[in-house]
C-alpha cells in the first residue's frame, strides 16, 4: 500500500480562466519575391529600427544592367515621338506614326517601372517602427522567393490570443473588457476577435483581447490568463479538465490514475490541446472523480491510502 496524493481541484480545472499568449499586435515577418544571393544584412536580433529601416540588401547586379537597358528603352522611346511630333508640325507624318511612336513610349516606361520595381524587392526594409526578433539570413546566403528574412515585432499595443471551447466563449462579445494575469502582474483586455467555428482537432476556437490597462513591463511571448465573464464561468465548470502533472504515458496513449475501491485505477483518456497546466478531457473521464497527482511508479490495480 503506498499513499498518494490527489490531483487539485483548483489547477485542473481553473474553472472561469482561459490560457493565453501575448503578442506585440504589429508583428511582421519580411521575405523577398525574388531569387538572390544575400549582400548584406544591417541589422541583429534586438536591435531597434525606424519605419523604413533597410534590413536587409539583396543581390541586384543584373536588375541593375536591366535597369540601364531600359531607361535607354525609354530614352529612345521618347526621343521617336519627339520626332514624330515634330514632323507632324510639318505635315510630313501621319497620325499613325504618332499613335505607334505613343504606344512604344508607353511600353517603355511600363517595362522600366517593373525593374524599378524588382529592384525596391532587393531592399527589405521594415514596415513600422520595431525591434529585431528573429534575423534567419546572413551574408552570401541565397533565398528564394517567399524564404522568412527577419522578423520585425512593433513596440505598441499588446495582445493576448488564445483558445476556447464553445462553453466557454457563452456570454463573451467583442468589446468586453475581461482581466488578465501575466507574470504576476494583472490587468485588463478588452475583447477583439472572438471565433466560436471550433477547430477539427481541438474543437476550439480563438480568441484575440487588446491589453487595455496594466500593460507596463510586459514582454511578448509571455504566457498568461484571462478570467472570463461570471456568466461563462458557470458554463465551463461541468467541463473536465486534468493537470499535466498527473498524466502518464504509456508510447501514444494518454491516461491518469483515478482512486478506486481504495485502489489505483488506470484510466486511458482522450484529451484536447493543452491549456497552460490542464488538458481538457474529451472522453474516460466522468464528473467527480478523484485523479491521482504524480503518479510515478504507480501500477494499474496497486493498494493506495489518499492523504489529506
Amino acid at each position: 500500500t503506498v499513499k498518494v496524493r490527489l490531483a487539485s481541484e483548483t489547477d485542473a480545472n481553473q474553472a472561469g480562466w482561459v490560457a493565453v499568449t501575448l503578442n506585440a499586435t504589429q508583428r511582421a515577418t519580411l521575405a523577398t519575391r525574388l531569387a538572390a544571393s544575400v549582400k548584406k544584412v544591417h541589422v541583429t536580433e534586438g536591435q531597434h529600427v525606424a519605419a523604413g529601416a533597410l534590413l536587409v540588401s539583396l543581390s541586384d547586379d543584373d536588375l541593375q544592367g536591366g535597369l540601364k537597358a531600359a531607361e535607354t528603352a525609354v530614352a529612345a522611346a521618347t526621343t521617336q515621338v519627339h520626332r514624330i511630333e515634330n514632323l507632324a508640325k510639318q505635315n510630313a507624318s501621319i497620325q499613325a506614326e504618332m499613335d505607334m511612336a505613343t504606344v512604344q513610349l508607353a511600353q517603355a516606361n511600363a517595362a522600366l517601372a517593373g525593374v524599378k520595381a524588382n529592384i525596391a524587392y532587393t531592399q527589405i526594409r521594415s514596415p513600422f517602427a520595431g525591434v529585431v526578433q528573429t534575423r534567419r539570413v546572413n551574408e552570401g546566403d541565397f533565398v528564394g522567393p517567399g524564404m522568412p528574412l527577419v522578423e520585425v515585432e512593433g513596440q505598441g499595443a499588446m495582445e493576448f490570443t488564445g483558445s476556447v471551447s464553445e462553453g466557454e466563449a457563452k456570454g463573451l462579445k467583442i468589446g468586453q473588457t475581461l482581466p488578465f494575469e501575466v507574470e504576476g502582474k494583472t490587468g485588463h483586455a478588452q475583447i477583439t476577435g472572438l471565433s466560436t467555428g471550433g477547430d477539427p482537432t481541438s474543437h476550439r476556437g480563438s480568441i484575440r483581447a487588446r491589453v487595455a490597462k496594466g500593460g507596463d513591463g510586459l514582454r511578448s511571448g509571455a504566457f498568461g490568463r484571462l478570467k472570463l465573464a461570471i456568466g461563462a464561468s458557470k458554463v465551463i465548470t461541468d467541463e473536465r479538465f486534468v493537470a499535466k502533472s498527473s498524466l502518464v504515458q504509456r508510447g501514444e496513449l494518454n491516461g491518469v490514475f483515478v482512486v478506486k475501491d481504495g485502489k489505483a485505477e488506470l484510466r486511458w483518456l482522450s484529451l484536447g490541446e493543452p491549456q497552460g497546466d490542464r488538458i481538457p478531457v474529451r472522453a474516460g473521464l466522468a464528473k467527480g472523480e478523484l485523479v491521482i497527482d504524480a503518479p510515478g511508479e504507480l501500477k494499474d490495480g496497486q493498494p493506495i491510502e489518499v492523504t489529506k
